[in-house]
């Protein structure tokens, strides 16, 4: 769901260029290559495995020519891949940085949930990633949010907040966050996107159009 709801939060045009953080084995990268042709995609992950397997998912589905992974730790800082700024820079980072505040996760899915660095590291390859009016989104846990917008607001400005709520009269537990480097316009809290209903479908209307694909979160 977190990867559906990130991919459908770039609206990135034809000849732009959008970096990932921590991409896995390329989940975004390959939705949001299926939504906006034209796009060139580049991933960083430090797990040579998933780095790999995110090459051979490209490879698969044709997208060879656009979409890119590469093996790299980003505590090394974006400097280190030798690429020019991009127009965009995106990521899910792991949720937790200690490893107190949850049960022990399998060794194999540790990475995927503890950030080792903290999130400061992945806010700052953020931005150091993308050009003065780039954009970068990110979605994270809700609780988290005043961390995001700090750490991000060293460098980028113009906020805009989607919260995203399993009910309506629920709390969000997700946030979507979109920022631009540089920018200066105030901060937007946008309508959350709620997720189901209580009609017993397994998602409300709107986020079932946006998991198949048919419709898109704006900023």
């Amino acid at each position: 769901m977190d990867a559906a709801l990130l991919a459908a939060a770039v609206p990135a045009r034809p000849g732009e260029r959008v970096l990932e953080a921590g991409c896995g084995v390329g989940a975004v990268l390959t939705q949001i290559a299926a939504r906006r042709p034209g796009v060139f995609l580049t991933g960083v992950e430090r797990d040579p495995v998933a780095a790999e397997l995110a090459g051979e998912n490209a490879a698969l589905n044709g997208l060879s020519e656009r979409m890119e992974a590469i093996n790299a730790d980003i505590a090394g800082g974006f400097a280190a891949l030798d690429r020019p700024r991009f127009d965009w820079a995106l990521s899910n980072p792991p949720f937790f940085d200690d490893e107190a505040a949850l049960r022990a996760p399998s060794p194999a899915k540790r990475g995927a949930w503890i950030a080792d660095d903290g999130l400061a590291v992945w806010t700052r390859f953020l931005t150091d990633g993308v050009r003065d009016g780039g954009r970068i989104v990110v979605i994270h846990r809700a609780d988290r949010l005043a961390d995001l917008l700090g750490l991000l607001g060293e460098k980028c400005g113009s906020f805009a907040i989607r919260p995203v709520q399993p009910f309506a009269d629920a709390p969000a537990k997700r946030v979507l966050v979109h920022a631009i480097r540089s920018g200066k316009a105030p901060l937007r809290l946008l309508p959350a996107l709620v997720l189901h209903d209580r009609s017993g479908a397994k998602h409300a209307p709107e986020a079932e159009a946006i998991l198949r694909g048919e419709a898109a979160l704006e900023w």
